[in-house]
């Protein structure tokens, strides 16, 4: 198995004009990011040596981490490794003739018999994305060139599109991952970006996404489905959607999309520092850091981390930001296809250690795959008071592995990741030391998880604006 490129930091758990899901980046998810984009796919795809190889071309391997939620319900995402694969020939595995004879009958009577135009080429690529679907897991999957580079800039922060964050959901209105949309998998809006070409034409969060540009999403994967969402700046998207009960058609102008990963603010009279991550990337962790740095330098002893909605990205931003609260000692394991456990220990000289710095992480059903990951080891290792709802449940690590002959490229689960007290959050989340649930009729402007949080740290509730 190939392992992360340590060099590149960022992870799988929904997606933005995307897909929620984590990254190993722990995946996103999913990319998936996943997290703050720029423009990732060259920096990011590194072209490997091949350990073996049998037959003619050996796939290009990739080498990054990156944990985010790039196919699952509101764009969570909860690991993905962009690594470096075992090339493996073309034709039948020795010793598996009788397995695969099945496979080359039915393809040589596409290519002999079939009346009609078969492209060989496309029926290579479906033949892959079938073994994908049979696996039935909605983080792995075959992604054609232009998918697969998409997928990768969604982890990076940046993309063309409409600017809203898309996942599914059951008909009964839970969050779910699913590997094909249909009547109890609805593509729905997270929610939009603030400002975004979506947010200005009136998407909100909740509608339901019947069709885009007359073609019914049923039957597609959510990757496909927010694939053709997508589409170069300048260009229209009709989107047809349900909301209350009735069915509208919005169209949309596409833009250039830059996502704010990081908001930091002062609450209750300049008493408490807040901080808000809305993804993984090397730039957000490194903005963090620097306000983080900031708060702790002008005496902040009290600390909001805000990790609602964030879908994850790179598993080594996971890493960096948890190692500014966090010492010393694991900070998560990663768990291979053969039971080996592996940790990721803090990185010295976080600028918050300090016990006496009081620490309050907020997560909802949205905080998925690298979010996870930072949320599961300060509340493992006791460094933070997690409060709000359980998270999204993305334990997975996917690996991004491009095929040769622009053949396009597939992610894969190719491992676990659990906490420093070696929990799987798989598929129920992370439990919060302090259940809070935001009513579906709130009042707006008010924001009953965050005035907890302040009430955990002893702070005045009345100055949350402040």
């Amino acid at each position: 198995m190939s392992h992360p490129d340590p060099d590149l930091d960022r992870p799988a758990g929904p997606q933005a004009d995307a897909v929620v899901e984590p990254q190993s980046v722990v995946e996103g998810d999913s990319t998936p990011s996943g997290a703050s984009l720029e423009p990732l796919h060259d920096r990011l795809i590194q072209p490997a040596a091949p350990l073996r190889s049998r037959g003619r071309i050996a796939p290009v391997h990739l080498a990054l981490a990156v944990v985010a939620l790039l196919a699952g319900a509101a764009l969570f995402v909860s690991g993905y490794s962009l690594g470096a694969r075992v090339a493996t020939t073309p034709g039948t595995p020795a010793g598996q003739d009788a397995a695969f004879s099945p496979f080359w009958d039915a393809y040589d009577a596409i290519t002999h018999l079939y009346v009609g135009k078969a492209d060989q080429r496309t029926v290579v690529q479906g033949a892959i994305r079938g073994m994908f679907q049979a696996l039935d897991d909605p983080y792995s999957a075959y992604l054609s060139p232009d998918d697969f580079k998409r997928t990768l800039q969604d982890v990076a922060g940046q993309f063309e599109g409409i600017g809203a964050q898309i996942g599914t959901r059951k008909s009964d209105g839970t969050d779910t991952s699913c590997a094909t949309l249909g009547n109890d998998c609805r593509m729905v809006v997270v929610e939009p970006i603030a400002g975004s070409p979506a947010d200005k034409a009136g998407l909100k969060a909740g509608d339901r996404i019947l069709a885009i540009d007359g073609q019914s999403v049923d039957g597609l994967g959510l990757d496909a489905a927010t694939n053709r969402v997508r589409g170069p700046k300048g260009t229209v998207v009709k989107l047809t959607i349900e909301r209350g009960g009735q069915r509208l058609d919005i169209s949309i102008t596409r833009d250039v999309i830059t996502e704010q990963e990081v908001v930091s603010k002062s609450l209750a009279g300049g008493t408490v520092g807040y901080l808000k991550l809305n993804g993984f990337s090397p730039n957000s962790a490194k903005d963090l850091i620097a306000d983080l740095s900031a708060d702790v330098k002008q005496g902040q002893k009290k600390l909001i981390l805000d990790l609602r909605g964030d879908p994850g990205g790179y598993v080594n931003a996971a890493r960096d930001i948890a190692s500014q609260f966090i010492g010393s000692g694991t900070l998560f394991w990663q768990e291979d296809a053969q039971g080996v456990q592996t940790p990721t220990d803090a990185v010295a000289g976080g600028v918050a250690t300090d016990p006496s710095i009081k620490v309050v992480v907020l997560i909802d059903k949205g905080s998925a795959s690298a979010s996870e990951i930072l949320a599961g080891a300060l509340q493992d290792t006791h460094r933070a008071t997690l409060v709000g709802e359980h998270s999204f449940g993305k334990g997975t690590v996917q690996e991004w592995i491009t095929l040769p002959q622009d053949a396009g490229g597939f992610r894969l689960s190719v491992a676990k990741w659990l906490t420093p007290a070696k929990h799987w959050v798989h598929p129920d989340g992370l439990t919060p030391d302090v259940a809070v649930s935001t009513p579906a009729n709130a009042p707006a402007g008010t924001d009953s998880v965050l005035e907890k949080a302040l009430e955990v740290l002893g702070a005045t509730t009345a100055s949350v604006g402040a």
